[in-house]
């Protein structure tokens, strides 16, 4: 075994305060190799790239994932910290900022990227071993320092211990011994611990961000001041792809405070040594933008007739996202075709902190510290290198935590860092540029509209025998990245999943984006494809229910086929809602709303003012299985927020664009579902032998059919468009 040696000229304290210079990094094999990193703190000594031990025994564990609201700062070191066996109260975490190499998430293509409920799915296995790798050096150093086998040599939470003698070395009295043990056997997945030695996961640890929050003493990129620190207020140009033409800013230099108005290739920006001095001043601009943009003539309304026209186009082939068997044709003999259609449209992250970035470009233009919160390290730093023409070593990141980002604060940085940066650069000054919840809905990257066809085929036994579903609308991945979209083959993940008839037990199934072009700036929300997908498919499968003359459960639980998994969690749902047994005045609708490797089910009790057509969801129920919960209760605190943040697109939120220019500009006109509206909530969590999947969208999915089929069952008529407002329901119950 390799014997990292202090040599005799350095002291202990050498050797503490200059050991950052070495890291060790867990290979995929499990085993550990020497990295070089920047240095960590004094007094400390980086075990692997993961984790740091200082000689107070405090552990500071890596990051990866950027904290919006979700909790992965607790659980992402939680379980490393389980296969490590530290003690928790000694745990401290650092949010990663460079090296995707190392930390880059495994199902997002190696990038630093948090988004798709993907970060405690993505590094479930890597935490574990390195945590597992951490604890085998400990192990293996302190039995070189005691002279005994590693086998005679075991961990309790924090600290190694002699199983013979009991003598005792806590992790800090580890790290500091002058002899490091690094070259140890690999890490084999037969060397993890079980589920039933879990001490830490699923224990409901407290989440480590909630303490700072509660006393408001948490920073936020909107908060961030440093010396010397001005402000940015922005005008962008009304419609995508215009920029301005002239621009008569007398007005706005002469207000006092103004320190100059920049110009940029799509904004105005007044930078002013005060916030509000800078708003005001951009009031004054009067800029005259160019005209000619293909999007000036953008409108929502018609742009989505042309959607459902595109989807409704059965000659009109999509790109295939799953084909199997055979699509539906002519009704089976003995049996009937089955065709419906439903529609979304554009909807707003309406996250609660709106965009801001502070940047100091250095003084030779080719470097800046900055300071942001955002989903991506990865678009950060690719947007900062390429504004400046400068190496990613140039780029000193803070990144913050978010107050909400939902798919909003991903790509944001091509647009808000880049201007930051700018402007910093021309001003030789660190700005912060932040934009106003108007400048965030007008500016906004939406989800796209939708229309769906769906078709299928059912035998004489009220059996589906072939599925078709149909997704018209814009390639989202298109046009966030062109190049990973050649990479999938022309296959969109964020537009197309849940489609492909999961879970259920059907052998022929033909699923396909129709492309659409696009007419506004989309992006990913919360729950991406499956948002929209679930709300077409399972309102569908209570129409085929119909159809078959069955009923919502019976239907279904033939449909799941063998799948014992699914069965559970359909016998859970029924029996906590009490399915079909609704007050008086009021109906169930029962939604299956599964999420990549997730399950979840939902049923909405609700009830209808017919004068004023609105629906008033009074209690919502949701079973969920994602395998191995790491931690119970924030993720049933994640389903509560999916649920609510899903029932408020459902019943209020709608963007409009007429003339390319979006017509809502806050939260007066952009209706959000209020905490009055707000049903009782009632989730459960079911335990599974699967790996932990993805959980911070699961209740999304499930909120559009659970309603849309209680209202069938409340009043016979369907609701096929999203949102189911007033206007829409008083239509369906006089059609």
């Amino acid at each position: 075994m390799t014997i990292l040696k202090e040599k005799s000229r350095h002291s202990r304290r050498d050797f503490l305060a200059g050991s950052g210079a070495t890291a060790l990094a867990l290979l995929a094999d499990g085993s550990v190799a020497v990295c070089h990193g920047a240095a960590p703190q004094a007094g400390s000594v980086a075990i692997t790239a993961w984790v740091r031990i200082a000689v107070d025994d405090t552990l500071t564990i890596k990051v990866p994932a950027t904290e919006m609201g979700q909790g992965a700062m607790t659980a992402l070191p939680l379980i490393l910290a389980e296969e490590l066996d530290a003690d928790w109260s000694k745990v401290r975490v650092e949010t990663v900022t460079e090296d995707a190499k190392t930390f880059g998430n495994p199902r997002l293509g190696g990038r630093l990227y948090t988004a798709g409920s993907t970060s405690v799915e993505a590094y479930f296995d890597v935490l574990r071993k390195s945590g597992a790798a951490v604890r085998r050096v400990l192990i293996y150093t302190a039995a070189r320092h005691w002279n005994v086998s590693p086998a005679d040599v075991m961990s309790e939470p924090g600290t190694i211990v002699e199983r013979t003698s009991g003598r005792r070395l806590r992790f800090g009295q580890v790290a500091a011994l002058p002899v490091l043990i690094t070259d140890v056997p690999a890490i084999a997945d037969a060397d993890l611990k079980p589920r039933v030695a879990y001490r830490l996961i699923g224990a409901d640890i407290p989440r480590l961000d909630v303490p700072a929050k509660t006393r408001g003493a948490e920073s936020y990129g909107i908060d961030v001041r440093i010396p010397d620190m001005v402000h940015a207020a922005i005008l962008r140009a009304p419609v995508e792809g215009e920029v301005p033409l002239s621009v008569v800013d007398d007005q706005a230099k002469a207000l006092r405070g103004v320190l100059a108005v920049v110009r940029l290739p799509d904004a105005i920006a007044v930078v002013a040594q005060r916030w509000d001095i800078a708003l005001a001043a951009r009031e004054l601009l009067n800029v005259e933008w160019t005209r000619n943009s293909p999007f000036r003539s953008a409108d929502s309304a018609a742009d989505l007739a042309d959607t459902v026209e595109a989807a409704n186009d059965m000659g009109r082939r999509g790109v295939v996202w799953v084909e199997r068997g055979d699509q539906p044709g002519e009704a089976p003999k003995g049996g009937r075709l089955v065709e419906a259609d439903y529609s979304t449209e554009h909807v707003y992250h309406a996250q609660l902190e709106p965009l801001a970035a502070v940047a100091q470009v250095d003084a030779d233009g080719k470097g800046a510290e900055v300071w942001i919160g955002t989903q991506s390290q990865s678009v950060a730093l690719e947007v900062a290198t390429e504004v400046l023409d400068t190496v990613p070593g140039r780029i000193r990141f803070h990144f913050m935590q978010m107050g909400g980002a939902f798919g909003r604060k991903t790509l944001f940085a091509r647009e808000l860092l880049r201007d930051a940066l700018l402007i910093s650069r021309a001003m030789r000054r660190p700005v912060k540029l932040m934009w106003t919840r108007e400048d965030d809905v007008k500016q906004g990257w939406f989800r796209p509209a939708t229309a769906h066809k769906l078709r299928a085929s059912l035998d004489g036994d009220g059996r589906v025998v072939a599925w078709q579903h149909r997704v018209a609308c814009p390639s989202l991945l298109g046009f966030e990245s062109p190049e990973a979209l050649a990479r999938a083959g022309g296959k969109d993940a964020l537009v197309m999943g849940g489609t492909d008839a999961t879970p259920y037990a059907i052998t022929n199934v033909l699923a396909e984006h129709v492309i659409t072009p696009r007419r506004a700036r989309i992006a990913a929300w919360r729950g991406i494809g499956h948002g929209h997908n679930r709300f077409a498919t399972e309102s569908f499968v209570d129409e085929l229910t119909v159809a078959a003359k069955s009923d919502p459960v019976s239907f279904r639980r033939l449909l799941f086929g063998e799948n014992r998994r699914a069965q559970a969690l359909l016998d859970k749902i029924v029996t906590m809602s009490n399915f079909g047994a609704p007050p008086q005045g009021r109906a169930h609708g029962l939604s299956v709303a599964p999420l990549k490797n997730s399950l979840a089910a939902g049923v909405a009790e609700v009830a209808l003012d017919r004068a004023t057509g609105v629906i008033r969801v009074h209690r919502f129920w949701a079973a969920i299985d994602v395998g191995l919960a790491v931690q119970p209760k924030n993720l049933i605190a994640q389903v509560e927020g999916g649920i609510i943040f899903g029932l408020s697109a459902l019943l209020k939120e709608r963007i409009t664009i007429l003339q390319g220019e979006v017509q809502q500009g806050n939260f007066y006109d952009y209706s959000l579902l209020r905490a009055s509206e707000v049903p009782e909530i009632h989730v459960e969590i079911i335990t599974s032998e699967a790996p932990p999947s993805g959980a911070g969208e699961l209740g999304v999915p499930m909120t559009g059919a659970a309603v849309g089929n209680a209202f069938f069952a409340l009043t016979g008529k369907r609701l096929r468009h999203m949102p189911f407002d007033p206007v829409r329901v008083k239509a369906a119950l006089a059609g």
